[in-house]
């Protein structure tokens, strides 16, 4: 079957000011307005903050986490709780070996969408031992 990866996330200056949820709630209701909630199962939703996006910088695990669960409650809000609790939610904005296992061990963070990190295979390679 055939899986989409759905990336939300915020820029710098809206995370300053507070606008975090809004803006990615916003994001997630539009990019799945159209999806029929029996397919939401092939839906990943990766949550990418603009600015840590090749930048070097990494949200902590815990703004990680309080995005992600946001997230799961939006899905829950569009579907169910079942559903949204099988959504695959990741996380991507500058997962490196050093912060990958901190990451990966919330409750509400499914994993990582490896951009950078992957092109060098011993950073690959660690990434993905954090991961299990």
């Amino acid at each position: 079957s055939l899986h989409t990866i759905m990336c939300v996330g915020e820029q710098l200056a809206e995370r300053e000011s507070g606008e975090t949820e809004n803006v990615v709630t916003t994001q997630v209701k539009q990019g799945l307005l159209d999806v029929d909630k029996a397919e939401l199962k092939n839906v990943i939703v990766a949550y990418e903050p603009m600015w840590a996006i090749g930048t070097g910088l990494s949200a902590t695990p815990e703004q990680a986490q309080e995005v992600h669960q946001m997230i799961r409650s939006v899905l829950a809000e569009i579907a169910d709780e079942s559903l949204a609790q099988g959504v695959r939610i990741q996380y991507g904005g500058s997962v490196k070996p050093g912060n990958a296992k901190e990451l990966f061990g919330q409750p509400d963070i499914d994993g990582g969408l490896i951009g950078g990190a992957a092109l060098e295979a011993r950073s690959f390679v660690e990434i993905v031992r954090a991961a299990l």
